[in-house]
């Protein structure tokens, strides 16, 4: 069996189109994260991990007079001063960015005096759901909220300690420390804040695996090349032609292979019954896709 492949190159303006789609998206993910933070974890003084967690303490140990958002803006500043030197630029911009973002959000965003949801339990439910769905948008999206994602690469990239088991500890130090505030001395609510953590997680899992599905399309035509052409310059997605063979029929016949978005899936199907109600088309979900237009080709491992 040969293959032919389309030549197909993706213009310049969709790279643009998809730098800023992410940048918003970025700015949005940001709100249910700090939703979660100002309007259920402090009301219930609940402390969850990372930097949010640390400016908690700050926050309950000064009686709210060292505000989170500004608390968080001033020790993000320093820590990309020291990731500028020691990771890149690169990374700096973007996690800038959604530091700026973050920080815009938890400002105007207020504290309730009185808590919307009573219940602590489901507090740390909802909490973690929504701060996992915006932190998993941020990652989707090439971006970072710094904090102790910041801590954590240098700590991997000096001390070769795993990124994960890096994250872990610091969540955990800071959890535990809020044990010693007035506010929050209880082991339950230290068990509410490792709870709302490991929500936090799982939903960033979901987001992100939700998101990324790709499909992989094996289509049969005798249109072949017009439904070629119209998914390339109306999904914006290569193609790949393989000569078939009928096992019965014994006839020749060219087979569109196309990976995509599962999101995408519908307009590839709308384009095919347009040009050809009779071709046969098969589709798969794939795990992962790496490569242009997916995600980028690193170390899974």
């Amino acid at each position: 069996m040969t293959k032919q492949k389309l030549s197909f190159r993706r213009p310049d303006k969709y790279k643009l189109l998809r730098e800023i789609k992410e940048l918003v998206v970025i700015a949005i993910g940001a709100i249910p994260f700090s939703i979660a933070v100002n309007r259920i974890l402090v009301p219930h003084a609940i402390v969850g991990g990372g930097l949010a967690g640390f400016c908690e303490i700050l926050y309950f140990a000064s009686h709210g007079l060292l505000e989170i958002w500004w608390t968080q803006l001033v020790i993000n500043a320093l820590l990309l001063i020291i990731a500028v030197k020691t990771i890149g630029w690169k990374f700096c911009l973007r996690t800038g960015y959604g530091v700026l973002a973050m920080t815009l959000w938890m400002k105007l965003i207020p504290i309730p005096a009185v808590a919307d949801i009573t219940d602590p339990f489901m507090a740390v439910i909802l909490g973690g759901l929504f701060a996992g769905v915006g932190l998993g948008l941020v990652l989707l999206n090439n971006g970072s909220t710094g904090g102790t994602d910041i801590i954590a690469m240098i700590l991997t990239k000096f001390a070769h300690l795993p990124m994960g088991r890096a994250l872990l500890v610091s969540n955990l130090i800071i959890i535990a420390g809020a044990y010693f505030l007035p506010e929050v001395r209880s082991i339950e609510k230290v068990l509410f804040g490792l709870c709302y953590t490991f929500m936090s997680s799982i939903a960033v899992d979901w987001v992100m695996t939700r998101m990324r599905q790709s499909v992989q399309f094996f289509i049969f035509s005798q249109q072949w090349e017009e439904i070629a052409d119209a998914i390339m310059n109306e999904v914006h997605r290569g193609v790949t032609i393989l000569d078939g063979k009928g096992g019965y029929t014994k006839e020749k016949i060219k087979v569109i292979t196309v990976l995509a978005r599962k999101n995408e899936a519908v307009k590839i199907f709308r384009l095919v019954r347009q040009i050809d109600p009779n071709a046969f088309v098969s589709e798969s979900q794939t795990e992962g896709v790496f490569g242009q237009g997916f995600e980028p080709i690193k170390s899974q491992g």
